[in-house]
């Protein structure tokens, strides 16, 4: 009796030894989940209690998930807290960066992003630090316990499926929009920042894995869908403006006036005075400024873009292509995600009526998969930065004067009489902007404000804008017809901006829905050197451009510019970011209708059912 005795004994204590694992089990994941979101924001006040609840479901699954593949409890819990404390830094610092959160499409830009990685400032703010710093003392905590799962296969392999089946559940949950809308979770992906704030940031990240494919239109046909592309590339040449079809062009270039056209993509230049007073100590874009106040043979306005402080490619693909972010997952980088398969372009296009078309950008050629994407898009050539040695740098980048020169070398070398395309992505004015250079001083400086990075930015927009005033200076005196067309990809990320917004009594962290569409905002000039219409204030979307530049031209439109050219009546604004009519009023895309639903199909036929065949183009689309 007194060994049965001894033995309860010894089993109620060995009980009592477990309760503390068994205890951390449950507490370590809800502290993991906390100090994750914290790294960004306080998930106590952006979040309800039923939400953060469901944030803790997934911990708590996922930390028992770990412990049966490993049967460690010390190694389950650190490496949970250990993962989510590193993608939780990493997160941080690409809010930080760009303005947004981690999403699942930026697995595809890992290797773009470590090409870029060393020109960020690290320097952790206070409250990462902290978060950081309870991180390690959780680690610490959680490499005491010992408790083993159990040793058997049957048991063991049960927690396994158990949980796995949970967290395949979890997700299905998350990504119902049924439950959505009853639990009361916010699924704007057009604002991931909020997104992530309301619903936490695994929450948001499942619900988001959703759209990692594109949803097929309504209503969808491929055959359908060619077939109407078709009959728009050989449609009735008293229907072009330049009385003969796409079609009709293609099949007889040299009949054509073909000027040349050098387009000139510059990274991050923008004007923030859209936000508010910048209070410069000089005007930091003389030369634009004077044209926007009106000039011969010169169109001027601004664009709305679908990115803010990075996914500069996205840009590209709207310019390039007349395609828009608004009918791809938010966050999604289209050249790197969906561009596999020859797609027709402005190059490709260009390319067919006789063009030279060469890609221009002085940095790492398969930074977002350019060297890949350009040749499907009909390129020529492409000049990267093995092409730029021993040109101007301003800090560590080529300067927008090298960059503009090559642009000269190219027309002074072509072929004389076969006309030029060429496309030029900068990288002058790519962020950081904290650091110091021996070659390069700020020559601005800002009132009222501590900050270096904004003085910083303005100073290399002044660069850009002398060099934009020499570029064109040179073609005013060009023998040949030639346009040059100028436009910023996006905005610098907000940390530049903010100093702007605040001295104009905004709050950055509180904006309203047209505040915040503001940051989207960016100048674009077209000039020629022959006969356009001047048109001053114009506003547009990057989809938008090519329409317009085809149309200066005089060159007959492609099929998908035919469709735009209608739906630009109603729509003059459809980005990633919004959806504008003619009478300034904002749209959500499903209460559109019919009328962005031929575009929409059209769209989605170019990217995955194409066959590179239709109206003659052969190969170049």
């Amino acid at each position: 009796m007194d060994l049965s005795q001894n033995g309860a004994v010894a089993h109620r204590g060995l009980s009592r030894r477990k309760l503390p694992s068994c205890a951390a089990l449950l507490v370590c994941p809800v502290i993991t989940f906390y100090l994750f979101d914290l790294y960004t924001h306080n998930p106590f006040t952006s979040m309800n209690f039923k939400t953060q609840l469901l944030n803790i479901v997934f911990y708590v699954i996922s930390e028992l998930l770990f412990f049966g593949v490993f049967r460690s409890m010390r190694l389950a819990l650190m490496l949970q807290s250990g993962l989510f404390m590193i993608v939780g830094l990493v997160n941080y610092y690409v809010l930080h960066f760009r303005s947004a959160p981690i999403m699942p499409w930026d697995l595809y830009s890992v290797q773009t992003a470590a090409g870029v990685a060393d020109n960020y400032d690290y320097r952790l703010e206070g409250g990462a630090a902290a978060v950081l710093a309870a991180f390690v003392v959780l680690l610490v905590v959680e490499s005491r316990f010992t408790m083993k799962a159990p040793a058997g296969k049957r048991r063991r392999g049960a927690i396994i499926l158990l949980s796995a089946a949970l967290l395949w559940g979890y997700t299905g949950l998350v990504q119902n929009d049924r439950f959505v809308l009853e639990f009361g979770l916010y699924d704007k992906l057009f604002t991931p920042t909020v997104m992530n704030r309301r619903d936490g940031n695994i929450v948001a990240f499942l619900m988001e894995m959703e759209y990692l494919d594109v949803e097929v239109p309504s209503g969808y046909s491929a055959e359908e869908t060619g077939e109407a592309y078709r009959q728009l590339a050989s449609g009735s040449g008293e229907d072009s403006p330049v009385g003969r079809t796409y079609a009709e062009a293609l099949a007889d270039p040299d009949s054509m006036e073909r000027p040349n056209i050098l387009v000139v993509m510059d990274e991050a230049f923008s004007d923030l005075s859209v936000l508010g007073d910048v209070a410069a100590s000089e005007d930091y874009m003389p030369f634009l400024h004077r044209l926007q106040e009106g000039c011969d043979n010169t169109v001027t306005g601004f664009l709305d873009v679908s990115v803010l402080g990075g996914n500069t490619a996205n840009t590209e693909f709207e310019f390039l292509t007349g395609g828009t972010m608004a009918f791809l997952p938010q966050g999604s980088v289209a050249y790197q995600q969906y561009i596999k398969r020859e797609m027709p372009s402005l190059a490709s296009y260009l390319g067919g009526l006789g063009y030279q078309t060469v890609a221009v950008h002085p940095y790492d050629p398969d930074g977002w998969d350019r060297s890949q994407v350009y040749p499907l898009f009909g390129f020529d050539r492409f000049l990267s930065r093995q092409d730029f040695r021993g040109a101007e740098k301003i800090r560590k980048y080529v300067s927008d004067a090298a960059c503009f020169e090559k642009l000269k070398e190219l027309y002074q070398e072509k072929e004389p009489g076969r006309p030029l395309f060429v496309f030029n992505v900068t990288m002058q004015n790519h962020s950081g902007y904290e650091d110091t250079y021996p070659n390069f001083t700020p020559g601005i400086s800002v009132e009222g404000t501590s900050s270096r990075s904004l003085p910083m930015y303005l100073s290399l927009l002044r660069e850009t804008d002398a060099a934009l005033e020499d570029l064109i200076a040179y073609f005013a005196e060009a023998e040949e017809d030639t346009m040059i067309v100028f436009f910023g990809d996006h905005q610098p990320t907000a940390y530049v901006s903010n100093p702007v917004l605040k001295r104009s009594g905004v709050d950055p962290n509180a904006l309203t829905e047209e505040e915040n569409l503001l940051r989207y905002k960016v100048p674009y000039l077209i000039w020629a050197n022959f006969d356009i219409a001047e048109r001053t204030g114009q506003e547009s979307s990057v989809n938008y451009l090519m329409l317009d530049v085809l149309q200066d031209c005089g060159l007959p439109l492609p099929p998908l510019q035919q469709v735009l050219c209608g739906l630009r009546e109603r729509y003059p604004v459809v980005s990633g970011m919004q959806i504008r009519d003619a009478d300034g009023r904002y749209w959500k895309q499903e209460d559109c209708g019919d009328a962005l639903e031929e575009y929409r199909r059209m769209q989605y036929y170019l990217l995955f059912d194409y066959d590179g065949q239709e109206a003659g183009q052969g190969g170049n689309g």
